[in-house]
């Protein structure tokens, strides 16, 4: 016969290994009402933001089709990697940061996850508490609503509403795209809920790292609370402020217990806060049992703001910000470069001179379509082009071959060092150094 552990291993694992399906109360108080406001306005922001539109472009969009990064005005592609490595550097040292001081308050307070299990689908549930059919209607449609909304972020409002007003048969990547997104949400509100926080998430297994004595936690005061004694009003206070009443467990949206401590699982929402608050005052005690604090803090030593990494991880972020913002508005409106030929770099002509070949790419930055130009700079020979002048879509890139006519005794070593100036219909001009091939030269 096997024997059960004696413990639990997690809040929503039986000790026989079934699910443990968690229906937290709610807990009204001053941090639910402040939740609320939050939480609601970051759903707001959510549903408008890809409608928003900064200098005829979205607000934020990862735009998949065209390999595009689209943040309030700058637009960022895949050629800029070292912008988006400082966009990235940005978030991760602000996410340290105000982990190093506030702790998990993205997880309680900002997370899609917390926000709209908490926030949206269970008012829903105890809502239709009694009517199961109509509670999952209304599941599904909500899941289908915000699976357009998520995509939006990736595709486009104009293309979104391409594939949801039209037919199916006519967009079955983009409707298929919906309908799983659909299905995942739906399963992540309707099934797996907190097994998100607790199993999958690993911000709260990195917050050992993240965190340290002196970060904001929900934290139980064990000097005040215990021990735990039943009370009465009728009767005199014995042993510490804890009634032992788990009315901080049965709220709690990840079942723990906030008693045993700082746990992984514990996603600082301050439901168990406004929980006990409740209970002290009907107990005629100060609140703050239970209350965001620190470790130190619990321990009886002072909290301190600034110390090694509030003080580094601020730095990061301002340093990353201004190299960012430096770069992005420094950018000049084209930005060129010798791409790589494929076959040869050069023919010989019939009349015996070289034809050596350049392939120079060209990125439009702006808003509006732009038309170029190319000519030769103090350079022998005779440049030839496919068309006379080349046009780039606003924020797309394009390919020009160009053909340089010489002698082959234009070449020493194989090689010329020659010039080409590019010239844009909008006033922009550039020229860059090249390199052409010739007889006994190599390739690029």
């Amino acid at each position: 016969m096997t024997e059960l552990p004696s413990d639990h291993v997690l809040s929503t694992l039986n000790r026989d290994g079934s699910r443990n399906f968690l229906h937290p109360k709610l807990a009204h108080g001053r941090f639910l009402t402040r939740r609320r406001i939050v939480g609601y306005s970051l759903i707001a922001l959510f549903v408008l933001l890809p409608r928003i539109r900064i200098g005829g472009r979205p607000a934020f969009l990862i735009d998949l089709v065209t390999r595009e990064i689209s943040a309030f005005g700058a637009v960022f592609r895949p050629t800029d990697g070292f912008l988006l490595a400082l966009l990235g550097l940005t978030i991760v040292a602000t996410v340290f940061w105000i982990t190093a001081l506030f702790g998990r308050v993205w997880c309680g307070w900002g997370c899609p996850q917390t926000v709209y299990l908490e926030l949206v689908f269970r008012p829903i549930e105890r809502l239709f508490k009694r009517h199961r059919i109509a509670k999952l209607v209304v599941y599904v449609a909500l899941s289908f609503a915000l699976a357009n909304v998520f995509l939006a972020y990736f595709v486009g409002t104009d293309r979104l509403e391409l594939w949801v007003f039209e037919s199916p048969l006519q967009h079955v990547a983009g409707f298929s795209l919906v309908m799983g997104v659909s299905a995942l949400m739906l399963f992540d509100f309707a099934y797996f809920r907190e097994q998100m926080c607790i199993v999958t998430c690993p911000y709260g297994r990195l917050q050992a790292v993240l965190l340290d004595r002196q970060s904001s936690i929900v934290g139980y005061d064990a000097k005040r609370g215990e021990p735990r004694a039943k009370r009465k009003k009728s009767l005199p206070v014995v042993g510490g402020a804890c009634v032992d009443c788990h009315a901080c467990v049965t709220v709690c949206p990840t079942g723990i217990d906030i008693r045993d401590g700082l746990q992984m699982e514990c996603i600082g929402c301050a439901q168990c806060i406004d929980a006990c608050d409740d209970i002290m005052a009907k107990t005629h005690q100060p609140p703050g049992l239970i209350r965001y604090t620190s470790q130190d803090e619990l321990a009886g030593s002072e909290r301190h703001l600034l110390r090694v990494r509030t003080i580094v991880y601020p730095m990061l972020v301002a340093l990353a910000l201004i190299g960012l913002v430096w770069q992005t508005s420094s950018r000049a409106e084209t930005e060129i470069w010798i791409d790589r030929i494929s076959g040869p770099t050069f023919v010989t002509l019939p009349s015996g001179d070289v034809s050596s070949q350049l392939l120079l790419k060209l990125e439009n930055r702006t808003e509006t379509r732009r038309s170029y130009r190319f000519e030769l700079v103090a350079t022998p020979g005779t440049m030839r082009s496919a068309l006379t002048s080349w046009d780039a879509a606003p924020h797309h890139s394009i390919s020009v071959p160009l053909f340089v006519d010489l002698p082959r005794s234009a070449f020493t070593g194989g090689e010329l060092r020659g010039h080409v100036r590019i010239t844009s219909d909008a006033g922009f001009t550039q020229l860059i150094d090249v390199t052409l091939f010739g007889p006994d030269g190599g390739s690029r």
